[in-house]
């Protein structure tokens, strides 16, 4: 009887696939283990196991899988589901979600390996020079890869030449699946085992008394040891005994001291006394009552607290009581950039419980947190990290905690899964039947929304910690500054009066500008002319500190002009600021004082938040200049001042969510300041003091910016009153686009009628030489969503079989938040 398996392969292709395997396999095998198959044309891939049977595909013959590759699965049955979930919810392929869900580590590669036939006689002068170099250098290896091919021939094509090898029948050639996780081995010596008694110590420290360093690094392991009954490390004894490590190997090659490997973690916490958790204020211990009250009929609580109310204090309590349920916690963060603060609040209070997981981690990091979480380990007991730490292998969740949910970080753009990491964790706390704490000072309109309907139970915490005041908010018309000339480049007077004030008081002063770069537009004052990214729609953005261009879509760049290059005139002028104009005039502004500049270009590295934010909280840096970094819960005892350079970029953006999105962000910022005893100060400059939003902004005022954004949603069919789904055709020809995304939208129209909009250019429509072209399908509260994703696959597989259509990429993105 034979038997089978189906696989998930991590591709965008629907199905899962079946191979014939032995009953032997078939016994062993169980749901998420992998294996590598083979897919294609001699391609190997790493797959995962979602099931054994006994029934041979239809359509195709079932080839035989390649290697076994786990003892056990390194997935879990519950994250099968959740992948299920994700792949139906957000229309993409759950091959898709096992790629983004798995680090790349696990995902095993195959390399072509080619080595000599030894029946084959082959007569020297039937080879070319380049046949020949192969030949002779398979005499000396067994086999070569095709890296050291190129290598031996010295040219980039080295196919042609294994081609006609492989038909004059000198070589094979086959692939080798290889691991891409490597543990950290760390080196120990001890003293060798032969050395047991005091005489033979003795004889030995005289035989190294002609070589006194060798004997200097023996003393040492011995004081070493005495202090510490832990292995000795060949670098804590190197260090110590301030021996070169070529000291410390003759030791090892005269056999008196033996090395060997301990295999260890890479994240490793330096234990600490532990803190215990501060005790809650009267207004902490209300709001924590209410939660847990709440939980016992709702499972999905959001807690509207203001900004430094002391939410972290209430989730450490929370977190607590988690834990001494033998239960894991899962705690969501929008930013990498916030996990350093919180990190080390969260291990003063747990120590090594807290495990750590981001994007800045590298694969064999990644590895290493998956298996702890996987096995329940004491060392992954609470899981903070970024939205992709909600596909983790969670064994027994008690709690998700999802902090500033408001934040669209959460979402996922680009590749699929186009997820939500709130909406998916709310999904991954079901299956375990667990609860989800949801907290932000300023919700999502989508998450109160289902508050007010009682979907979800709320907690509204309205006083900051210790009873300080809110933040003095101001706004600043710089239109009536210029006027008056009352503007030194950027700063209008009211917000330098108030930063040397603050500075002269020894506090720090935070300035937020959402843009990075030096000027968004350089422009010819001759013709108007400014340089164009070659491969997008937009301007380059001058960066000052590299003296470049540079395209903040595609990455292209380019030495900064000289002189114009439609006209040749000289006279180049900058429209527009960036953090790092802002960076410069404060540094003319206020030369005394220490500024510091907190966005993209100033944290790449994998500490680069890290020293940013540990700079600031020491008081090196007296002002930093940031993007919306900045507003992310940073909590920053010593700020009295915040200023935000120019609030009108934001409001006037064209998207549905813009006015809730600058409320979100200033009023955030603004949480910033004041979080001790003194009062904080808030000046934002505008050209529109009265828009609505900033007056909301400045009373701190959510319900009001509530009322009025769900009103203008209901008005116009918008989530969280309607749900989205955004369809986006790309391709680098503009016609075909055009054509392309008319025969969507005149497809779709038949079936939902008015509740299609476009197909629209978004405002830049040309990103890496392909042209983008919108088309939103709005989905009323009685419509079936399932029933609306069946209509727009159908409609899209009709596209895809239109042969002058197949080239144009279609992206799907389910409530595109």
């Amino acid at each position: 009887m034979p038997y089978f398996v189906d696989v998930i392969l991590p591709i965008p292709l629907e199905k899962f696939f079946t191979y014939r395997i032995s009953q032997a396999e078939s016994e062993y095998l169980s749901p998420g283990m992998r294996i590598s198959v083979p897919f294609g044309k001699q391609k190997i891939y790493t797959a995962l196991v979602y099931q054994t049977h006994q029934n041979p595909p239809l359509v195709y013959e079932a080839k035989d899988i390649h290697q076994i590759l786990d003892e056990q699965a390194i997935v879990t049955h519950k994250q099968i589901e959740l992948w299920q979930w994700i792949a139906k919810y957000y229309m993409c392929s759950v091959g898709e979600v096992m790629r983004a869900a798995l680090p790349s580590a696990f995902l095993l590669e195959s390399e072509t390996i080619i080595s000599r036939k030894p029946e084959t006689l082959v007569n020297d002068s039937d080879l070319k020079d380049d046949e020949f170099l192969i030949y002779e250098a398979l005499h000396h290896q067994t086999s070569l890869t095709i890296q050291d091919i190129t290598g031996i021939v010295d040219k980039k094509q080295v196919l042609p030449v294994i081609k006609r090898l492989l038909e004059k029948e000198v070589i094979s050639v086959h692939e080798e699946v290889y691991e891409k996780y490597k543990p950290k081995l760390v080196r120990y010596v001890k003293l060798n085992t032969k050395y047991q008694s005091e005489t033979d110590i003795r004889n030995l420290l005289e035989n190294l008394s002609r070589a006194p360093k060798q004997r200097d690094v023996v003393m040492t392991l011995f004081s070493l040891s005495a202090k510490t009954k832990k292995p000795i490390k060949v670098s804590d004894l190197s260090e110590e005994s301030q021996a070169s490590s070529a000291i410390i190997k003759a030791l090892i090659d005269k056999n008196i001291l033996e090395e060997y490997f301990i295999q260890t973690d890479r994240i490793e916490f330096n234990e600490t006394a532990r803190e215990t958790s501060k005790q809650l204020n009267k207004a902490q211990n209300t709001a924590l009552d209410n939660i847990s009250q709440q939980f016992e009929n709702q499972n999905i609580v959001l807690l509207h607290g203001v900004t430094s109310s002391g939410k972290t204090e209430i989730y450490v309590k929370l977190i607590e009581k988690a834990l001494k349920q033998n239960k894991q916690v899962l705690y969501l963060l929008p930013e990498i950039a916030l996990t350093t603060q919180l990190v080390s609040r969260l291990q003063s209070y747990f120590g090594e419980q807290v495990a750590v997981f981001h994007s800045k981690y590298s694969n064999n990091e990644r590895v290493e947190v998956w298996n702890q979480v996987l096995n329940n380990s004491p060392k992954a007991q609470v899981i903070l990290g970024a939205r992709s730490s909600v596909l983790l292998p969670f064994n027994i969740l008690g709690l998700v905690i999802v902090d500033e949910e408001h934040e669209q970080s959460y979402k996922q753009f680009d590749p699929a899964p186009r997820y939500h990491a709130r909406d998916t964790a709310v999904v991954l706390a079901s299956l375990f039947n667990t609860k989800v704490l949801l907290g932000s000072a300023t919700p999502s309109l989508e998450s109160y929304y289902n508050a007010t309907l009682g979907k979800y139970g709320m907690v509204e915490l309205n006083t900051r910690f210790n009873d300080v005041l809110m933040p003095d908010i101001e706004l600043v018309d710089i239109k009536d500054k210029h006027k008056r000339k009352r503007m030194k480049g950027h700063f209008s007077d009211r917000l330098l009066e108030e930063m040397t004030e603050t500075l002269q008081d020894g506090h720090q002063i935070i300035l937020f500008q959402n843009r990075r770069g030096f000027a968004p537009i350089i422009e010819c004052l001759t013709c108007g002319h400014s340089p164009q990214c070659p491969n997008c729609d937009v301007s380059l953005t001058y960066h000052q500190y590299r003296d470049q261009l540079r395209c903040h879509y595609c990455g292209y760049t380019s030495v900064m002009i000289k002189k114009c290059e439609a006209c040749g005139s000289v006279d180049l002028d900058n429209k527009g600021f960036g953090t790092e104009q802002v960076e410069e005039e404060v540094s003319q502004l206020f030369p005394d004082f220490k500024v510091g500049r907190m966005d993209l270009d100033t944290t790449r590295g994998k500490y680069g938040y890290e020293k940013i934010i540990t700079a600031f909280e020491q008081q090196e840096i007296d002002i930093l200049v940031g993007t919306q970094m900045l507003t992310k819960g940073l909590d920053f005892r010593n700020v009295k001042l915040v200023g935000v350079m120019n609030a009108d970029n934001m409001l006037n953006f064209p998207d549905f969510r813009a006015h809730e999105r600058s409320f979100q962000l200033l009023l955030q910022v603004s949480g910033r300041a004041g979080r001790t005893d003194t009062r904080g100060k808030v000046l934002i400059q505008t050209y529109n003091p009265y828009h609505n939003i900033l007056q909301q902004v400045s009373t701190n005022d959510y319900q009001s910016m509530y009322k009025e954004q769900i009103n203008d949603r209901y008005n116009f069919k918008y989530p969280p009153i309607y749900r989205l789904i955004k369809i986006t055709l790309k391709h680098k020809d503009y016609n075909r686009v055009n054509t392309g995304a008319d025969w969507f939208a005149k497809s779709l129209r038949m079936v939902f009628k008015e509740y299609v909009l476009g197909p629209e250019f978004p405002p830049v429509s040309r990103v890496r030489n392909q042209y983008h072209k919108n088309i939103l399908v709005k989905i009323p509260n009685g419509q079936s969503l399932a029933k609306t994703k069946e209509a727009i696959i159908k409609v899209n597989n009709s596209f895809s079989s239109v042969k002058d259509f197949r080239a144009i990429r279609v992206v799907l993105n389910v409530d595109n938040y």
